[in-house]
């Protein structure tokens, strides 16, 4: 039994120093065509996971638990970042929610996992980063989707 509790603990600590940011390899992932740009730890999510609407790309942990889109899109309806997510219906419980002029950022929970998107406005589009990883490893990921979060850029 002792072992075996050993050997949970030790999992666990694995785990979590998966998603250490002190640890973690990052790479910026662009999207030519938009000018979208976003660091990533790269050592972290290392599968690619099929694309996303309008440009860019999808990646997830190797064992699918956590997954990161990065995507741009244009803005056809010219929206503001508060009428763009509204037209989004998202979820009555959100935990976090910042909209200004320029961007919005939203968190929320969705079964056992954490959801956050921001998505930047500029020129005509939309840049954006969707990340889900497992709530009860919430603290763990803050540094980076923090990270993630305040790099993402667009022309």
């Amino acid at each position: 039994m002792k072992s075996t509790v050993s050997a949970l603990v030790l999992g666990l600590a694995v785990t979590t120093s998966m998603v250490s940011a002190q640890r973690a390899i990052w790479t910026t992932y662009s999207i030519p065509q938009t000018g979208t740009s976003v660091d990533f730890p790269a050592s972290i999510f290392t599968e690619e996971a099929g694309r996303p609407d309008g440009y860019g790309q999808r990646f997830r942990t190797a064992d699918g638990r956590a997954d990161l889109t990065i995507q741009a899109t244009s803005n056809v309806s010219n929206d503001s970042p508060a009428a763009f997510l509204a037209k989004k219906h998202p979820p009555a419980r959100i935990q976090y929610k910042r909209t200004t002029p320029r961007f919005f950022a939203v968190s929320s929970y969705k079964g056992d996992k954490v959801w956050y998107d921001r998505c930047n406005f500029s020129s005509g589009l939309i840049h954006c980063v969707l990340i889900n990883y497992p709530a009860n490893e919430e603290r763990d990921w803050d540094d980076i989707v923090t990270r993630i979060s305040l790099s993402l850029r667009g022309r």
